[in-house]
C-alpha cells in the first residue's frame, strides 16, 4: 500500500522542527548533508512526496489516533545526495486523512 501523495505535510513540521537546529533530537544536521535547509522547506516537502510515491508503506501500529505507517527509502536531496530514511505517517482514525509525523535516519 502507498501513502497518498496528497497526504498532509504540515509546513511547520518542516520549517520549525526538522530543519531547525535543536538541542535534543536534532534532525537538521542530518538533512543538511543532502542540502535540505531552513531556506528550502518546499524542497524537503517535494522529496517526501517523491518517497511516498515510490515506496510501499508498512503498517506499524494502531492506537486511538489511527494507524501509523513506516515508509523507508532514499530521500533525494537538492545537492544530489541521498539519505536513507524511515518516515512515519498517520492515517487519522476520525478523518481518514494521512499526515506526516516525522523521519529518522535508516541505519
Amino acid at each position: 500500500m502507498k501513502i497518498p501523495t496528497d497526504a498532509l505535510i504540515p509546513p511547520d513540521k518542516l520549517s520549525r522542527y526538522l530543519l531547525t537546529p535543536r538541542d535534543e533530537d536534532d534532525k537538521s544536521r542530518f538533512l543538511a548533508q543532502a542540502g535540505f535547509t531552513e531556506k528550502n522547506p518546499e524542497v524537503l516537502d517535494a522529496a517526501l512526496r517523491e518517497l511516498i510515491a515510490a515506496e510501499e508503506a508498512i503498517s506499524d501500529r494502531r492506537d486511538e489516533y489511527g494507524v501509523f505507517y513506516q515508509v523507508r527509502g532514499q530521500l533525494h536531496g537538492p545537492d544530489n545526495q541521498n539519505l536513507a530514511v524511515i518516515t512515519i505517517w498517520l492515517q487519522e482514525a476520525q478523518s481518514g486523512q494521512y499526515r506526516f509525523i516525522t523521519l529518522k535516519p535508516w541505519r
